[in-house]
């Protein structure tokens, strides 16, 4: 599976924990940057990683900043996205299994490493239920492109 991940500076520590896992663990990666802990915005790289998933040149996403919130927000502007703020593993399964989520978003001055690594497989390893849960993505999808 192919990951585009991305962070600004607050989440740039976080995504390189991230991406070591990852790595470590046969997942392929595009790395969108920032390369480093000077002060960059959110929304420049969390769109670029949003954009690839959208596009279909990466499977999934995950994006980190401070909170993680303004870097959901931004992936969430590009059509296709369903990006989950996750800061616990529940949460983490839920946003698959009912919510279908493609990027998942977290902050690097909210969460520890170790805490992340684990929201992170879980993540990765849960399915979409589908079910009853396909009819409200379709809402979504069906509203998205309305607009």
């Amino acid at each position: 599976m192919k990951i585009a991940l991305a962070s600004d500076h607050g989440g740039y520590e976080l995504k390189e924990i991230i991406k070591a896992y990852l790595q470590e663990n046969g997942y392929e990666i595009d790395d969108y940057g920032t390369k480093s802990l000077d002060s960059v915005d959110y929304f420049d790289f969390g769109v670029k990683a949003a954009e690839a998933v959208s596009k279909g040149e990466a499977e999934r996403g995950i994006v980190m900043c401070g909170t993680g919130i303004g870097i959901s927000i931004s992936a969430n502007k590009v059509k296709g996205i369903r990006c989950a703020l996750c800061h616990d593993v529940y949460s983490a399964e839920m946003t698959r299994a009912h919510n279908d989520s493609n990027m998942l978003a977290m902050g690097g001055r909210v969460i520890g490493r170790d805490l992340a690594v684990r929201i992170v497989k879980a993540w990765l390893e849960s399915d979409f239920e589908g079910g009853r849960h396909l009819r409200r993505i379709n809402k979504i999808t069906d509203y998205e492109n309305q607009c």
